[in-house]
């Protein structure tokens, strides 16, 4: 080595600016990952969390044009169509021409769809509650809350 060359063998890189693990939206995606997971073992229905958004919009708001459901379940024209396609095949919504405008398809819960999302409910409301286990009551009040700004 020459003179006043020195090397410092376990010198650590300089911290980049972009650390991922401390991205809000690869922290998001993770906790999301976690979430669907414990979803698919535990709604014990055979649904996807799109097909139980529909459902439980469906008996809270009651019957609704199609574009009005994906709207309230944040979810596009072509996503909400194939959505209720598949629920409307499983026998738990039906359409409808509108009555107010026979243009706009008018969606529903079948008796069926009604029985199917009384008893999954309690199972969507334990699998929010396993999500947010890590936080105790007040942090899980105020993370909600914090989420809810961000929509």
């Amino acid at each position: 080595m020459g003179r006043g060359v020195s090397l410092k063998r376990n010198a650590r890189p300089p911290r980049p600016a972009y650390v991922l693990d401390e991205q809000i939206g690869f922290i998001l995606r993770q906790v999301s990952q976690r979430h669907t997971v414990i979803f698919a073992r535990d709604i014990g229905a055979d649904l996807t969390p799109t097909q139980w958004a529909a459902l439980a919009k469906l008996a809270e708001a009651g019957p609704c044009s199609q574009n009005q459901l994906g709207r309230l379940t944040a979810m596009d024209v072509a996503t909400i169509k194939g959505v209720i396609d598949r629920l409307t095949a499983r026998g738990l919504t039906e359409t409808s021409a509108d009555p107010e405008d026979g243009r706009r398809l008018r969606v529903s819960l079948t008796r069926a769809g009604q029985q199917l999302a009384d008893k999954v409910a309690p199972n969507a409301l334990a699998i929010s509650k396993e999500t947010l286990a890590p936080l105790d009551a007040s942090e899980r009040e105020l993370f909600v809350a914090l989420l809810s700004k961000l929509r």
